[in-house]
């Protein structure tokens, strides 16, 4: 699904309009979906005390009519209706739904009552895709106002949450504006003609939904066997960090690997899961190499005087691999060119900062420039994990990923992260970069599973395993 910058909706928008779609017809679309989300989401609507916050644009006159269609449907228990601005400041679309608010008889306030701050659900429509620079006055206040006065309530942003209010829920219309402070993001469809979203084609970044990747998860083959389905090399590990590229080995298995096979120091103990296979790490892992379909390298490797040798050869070598913690530690200031060869790093902040020479604060602070940057410069694909992952590949396509989970933030999480990665590319290696995309969006949505089984403080990252087949089955084709 496509991510369009706010002067691209505007473009969309007026395309849609001059196709013969009044913007009242698509502000009486876009209010009618966001009560069908309140309806699904919030259900028995009818026991919820509901507050609209609108302000002045297009975004004002969505929630006027989101107030309309509460009000005359008399679909919750309380509804408490605020405009931020006069009337007479209101202009086209938004003017003529709140003359509609008027002609309905629905009470509109310009202070809020005090029952008010009782309020369960609170609906943000105050700034929208036309704002530009930081909010301030009434827009500001109001903003404030739902931070501060309704810290239980459900926040409920249209379209896009205003300033840098944190929503619970994003109801957004047509395509996806923004992936930060959104909460869960819903995309709603208003009448908007697909072509229009699609008309730049240079535009390449993307969220990642489950239609995305589905396609990769169709039933197998009645005839199926192993060798069909990709044979993963996992090379790392070292004193005291054996479990490492154990829990690897398991994430490339459990995403459906045909074969793995883990290569461990000396004297290192045998993974505990009889279905590895193990090998010694010493200079024969490189012959082995030429046999794999795909390389998982990094974990828990360590970075003493042999590492940057191993893992420069392992980097050298011709079959695709995923390179993670300690390979990119090594790594860090001496990044090989990829010659071409399939390459995907999967750094966290702190790596990433290594790999590029600046400091984890900086990296956070541009998280898609900083993985566009690498990916462009080194030829890798990057996967920079986090809140909203990033996945930026050499020629400028990019997927923000949506799924996730404070449950993540746990030793071993990336390891798993490595494995599926490996185990998804192993078996579609022609679509690797799709594999890649529904390795991250799987993970993410296994960290959300755990989190609601375990709790996001009690969850490990084999916990991750067990809901790799729920997970795996949202995405399935139907039947």
């Amino acid at each position: 699904m496509k991510i369009l910058t706010p002067a691209e909706m505007r473009e969309v928008d007026r395309l849609t309009i001059e196709s013969g779609i009044p913007g009242l017809i698509l502000m009486e679309n876009a209010g009618c979906r966001v009560v069908d989300f309140l309806l699904q989401t919030f259900a028995p609507l009818a026991a919820q005390r509901v507050v609209v916050i609108c302000g002045k644009g297009n975004n004002g006159g969505d929630g006027f009519v989101i107030a309309r269609q509460l009000f005359t449907r008399k679909l919750c228990r309380e509804l408490t209706v605020l405009e931020l601005f006069p009337a007479e400041e209101l202009a086209g679309d938004a003017l003529a739904n709140r003359r509609m608010l008027d002609a309905c008889g629905c009470p509109v306030v310009r202070e809020l009552p005090f029952e008010a701050n009782f309020a369960t659900i609170v609906i943000d429509a105050i700034l929208g895709t036309g704002s530009k620079g930081e909010p301030r006055g009434p827009a500001l206040d109001g903003i404030r106002m739902i931070s501060e006065h309704f810290p239980l309530a459900k926040k409920v942003a249209v379209d896009v949450p205003s300033g840098n209010l944190e929503a619970d829920y994003t109801v957004t219309f047509a395509a996806v504006k923004t992936y930060e402070r959104t909460g869960k993001l819903v995309v709603a469809n208003i009448g908007i003609p697909e072509r229009f979203c699609d008309s730049n084609p240079n535009y390449r970044l993307r969220l990642t939904t489950p239609d995305d990747i589905r396609h990769l998860f169709s039933n197998r083959s009645c005839d199926s066997n192993k060798g069909m389905y990709g044979h993963v090399l996992v090379v790392g590990g070292s004193p005291g960090k054996s479990g490492a590229p154990a829990m690897t080995g398991l994430g490339s298995y459990r995403s459906g690997a045909g074969l793995v096979t883990v290569a461990i120091p000396k004297g290192a103990p045998a993974p505990a899961r009889p279905e590895l296979m193990t090998e010694f790490l010493d200079d024969n892992v490189f012959e082995l190499v030429r046999k794999m379909t795909v390389l998982a390298v990094g974990p828990g490797f360590g970075t003493g005087p042999e590492a940057f040798r191993f893992v420069k050869r392992l980097y050298d070598a011709e079959i695709p691999g995923v390179f993670d913690a300690d390979a990119l530690n090594v790594l860090a200031g001496k990044l090989p060119s990829t010659n071409n060869k399939v390459r995907v790093l999967t750094p966290h902040p702190g790596e990433m900062g290594r790999l590029i020479g600046k400091s984890t604060k900086e990296v956070q602070a541009d998280r898609l420039g900083a993985a566009q940057g690498l990916a462009r410069e080194s030829g890798a694909a990057i996967v920079l994990k986090g809140d909203h992952t990033v996945i930026a590949f050499s020629d400028g396509e990019t997927w923000i990923n949506p799924t996730g989970s404070p449950a993540l933030a746990t030793g071993g999480t990336g390891d798993i992260l490595t494995g599926m990665t490996a185990g998804l590319m192993a078996q579609h290696i022609k679509d690797w970069r799709r594999a890649v995309v529904a390795a991250v969006w799987l993970h993410g949505r296994c960290g959300e599973l755990a989190g609601e089984h375990w709790g996001e403080q009690a969850a490990m990252a084999t916990d991750l395993l067990d809901f790799l087949p729920q997970a795996m089955n949202e995405v399935r084709p139907s039947l």
